[in-house]
Formats: structure tokens, C-alpha cells, sequence
């Protein structure tokens, strides 16, 4: 596969700002990934929402050591993007060894959000993860599908 597709857990008033606001358009994780331009990323929003609210594109990956100088150079990156204040964006990071920042585009919310319980239906072994989780392409068709959308418009991409 050229394309990496991930699964996302984020906290329900983060997904918020991606798909309704629009005003965060860089996901912050304290994690590698193997993430690059073009892969697409599905995001699950957790508990109480519990449903795959849509996918994006990455546009970029944005990856600094978590020291204190270093932080100060990533917020400055991500600041206007992140949909996240300054204290909580410390708060954070705290202990972590690596800042990650994930830019978002051709962000995109299901036509039908999928809640978890009819995801399990097709995928019964699906469990949402607590940072991320790779995809095949089996599960993103599925996903796709239950979306409403059409798994062929990137699926040219995976191949």
C-alpha cells in the first residue's frame, strides 16, 4: 500500500472544531506515527460521543523533541491551527519525549456518522484505539461504506 490509513481517538470537543468550527486543522499527538502527505486518517470520537465522525487527508507532519526549548519552537508552529490554548498544550505534553503535529486537509464528516455499536456489526473485532490504530483496506471500504461515502474516491491512492 503507498497510503497509510489510520484510525484517530479524539476527545469530542476536538472533533468538534475539525468538522463543525473548522478551526483546528492540526491534530496534536504525543507519538510517532508513520504518517506522510496524502495518507488518510479516520477519526473516532470517544466517549460519550463513541462514533467515526469522518476522515481527512494529512497535509504534513510536524515532529520536534518534547524539550523545553523545542516546545516553545512547535507552539509557535501550531498555536493558530491547534484549536488548543497555551496552558493546556503544556499541560499536555508534560513528560512526553516527542511532539507530533499532524496538518490537516480535505477534511470531510460522513454524510452517516457511524456509531460504534453498528460498526461492530461488520467488524466485530474493531475496538477503537486509545492513541491510533493502522487500517487495511478491507476495513476502510467498510467504514467507507457505512459512512456513505465512496470508498473508490481514494482507494486509487492505496494501491
Amino acid at each position: 500500500m503507498s497510503c497509510n490509513i489510520l484510525l484517530l481517538s479524539i476527545k469530542p470537543q476536538y472533533a468538534q472544531k475539525i468538522f463543525e468550527e473548522r478551526t483546528k486543522q492540526v491534530e496534536l499527538r504525543r507519538v510517532r506515527t508513520r504518517l506522510k502527505k496524502g495518507d488518510i486518517v479516520f477519526v473516532y470520537v470517544s466517549s460519550p460521543t463513541k462514533t467515526f465522525l469522518g476522515f481527512f487527508e494529512v497535509d504534513f507532519v510536524l515532529e520536534k523533541e518534547a524539550t523545553t526549548d523545542e516546545l516553545k519552537h512547535f507552539w509557535k508552529e501550531v498555536k493558530d491551527h491547534a484549536g488548543i490554548n497555551y496552558q493546556d498544550f503544556y499541560k499536555y505534553y508534560e513528560g512526553a519525549s516527542v511532539a507530533v503535529g499532524i496538518f490537516l486537509r480535505n477534511v470531510k464528516k460522513f454524510e452517516n456518522p457511524i456509531e460504534l455499536y453498528r460498526l461492530q456489526e461488520k467488524l466485530s473485532y474493531l475496538r477503537p484505539p486509545q492513541s491510533y490504530r493502522y487500517l487495511n483496506e478491507s476495513e476502510y471500504t467498510t467504514i467507507m461504506t457505512l459512512g456513505g461515502e465512496n470508498p473508490a474516491a481514494i482507494t486509487n491512492k492505496l494501491k
